[in-house]
């Protein structure tokens, strides 16, 4: 009898410990996001538990944000003008009646009313941990998707997100692992990088507009500096623009490869053969493809024994 007593108030206290520990709920929610997907059978019951028992524990939000934002979400093959659609290659191409090619990519499509819901929660998430940077990119990363080539919102997050970090300076985390100024300046950047892949106007003035504003906190960055060469070169097709941003970090970091190559490809385009002897110097230096290197230097010479 004394055996049985033991053995019930071990299985009492493991009970106990199962509803009031945090991490077995999330550790539950990750093992059935894994199984089913983040809305998936199951996914609600288990972020509904865990929300009653730690209300106030943001990575519960920060489920019930993919929750919402999963449930939301749908797909279909449409067809689309052009070789790109937000960057991406076409699933396939089919001949029209007249034999031109059609292009057919995969759009994405929400249900609002989900999506706000899943807005609200990433929300709740920030503020009760605000310098996890995680569900800053969960919340920036949705607004994306879900604002496609037009990502006002998206723009404004990610301003409001620089202004944060200037005026307060927190310590960052990354799904709890700390990280450093440096990884907050990649995550910016890598929005800049997509705005230019997405490719349209407005996503081109996000690219101009992020990376300005960077700039005045980051002066020497190649990287925004790089961001608006390509706005005025590829963008607004101003290249004496453009080449003052490239020259500016060729000033400063003689070996970048981007600017060189951006320079060398805007010599090319102009059919520049002047410019183009100037910059391909510093393709050869900056490169680490021993093919591009001997090819640079093989059109540096064809051009140097030109009059």
């Amino acid at each position: 009898m004394k055996k049985i007593l033991i053995l019930s108030a071990l299985l009492v206290g493991a009970a106990a410990y199962a509803q009031t520990d945090a991490a077995s709920y999330a550790a539950r929610y990750e093992r059935q996001v894994r199984n089913v997907g983040a809305a998936g059978v199951g996914v609600e019951t288990i972020l509904d538990r865990w929300e009653a028992d730690f209300p106030d524990d943001p990575a519960v939000y920060d489920g019930r944000s993919k929750f919402y934002l999963a449930k939301s979400m749908s797909s279909s093959v449409v067809a689309k003008e052009g070789s790109k659609y937000l960057g991406a290659d076409p699933l396939f191409s089919l001949k029209d009646s007249l034999g031109r090619d059609v292009n057919y990519f995969e759009e994405r499509f929400f249900v609002d009313s989900l999506f706000a819901l899943s807005q609200k929660a990433i929300d709740k998430a920030i503020s009760l941990s605000p310098s996890e940077l995680a569900y800053r990119v969960d919340k920036i990363t949705a607004l994306m998707l879900y604002e496609k080539g037009s990502p006002d919102l998206a723009t404004q997050e990610l301003l409001s997100l620089i202004a944060y970090n200037k005026s307060s300076a927190p310590e960052w985390t990354y799904y709890g692992a700390a990280v450093d100024e440096d990884t907050f300046v990649s995550t910016i950047q890598e929005y800049c990088f997509n705005f230019y892949r997405f490719a349209t106007p407005p996503s081109y003035e996000a690219l101009k507009t992020v990376s300005e504003t960077m700039l005045k906190l980051y002066p020497s960055n190649a990287g925004f500096m790089n961001n608006l060469g390509s706005y005025w070169l590829v963008y607004k097709k101003n290249p004496s623009k453009a080449l003052k941003w490239y020259n500016k970090v060729l000033k400063k970091y003689p070996r970048d490869y981007n600017a060189a190559k951006n320079c060398v490809v805007l010599a090319r385009s102009e059919k520049n053969t002047k410019l183009e002897k100037k910059y391909l110097p510093y393709l050869i230096e900056a490169t680490d493809s021993e093919m591009e290197k001997a090819a640079s230097r093989a059109r540096l010479e064809a051009i140097s024994k030109k009059k």
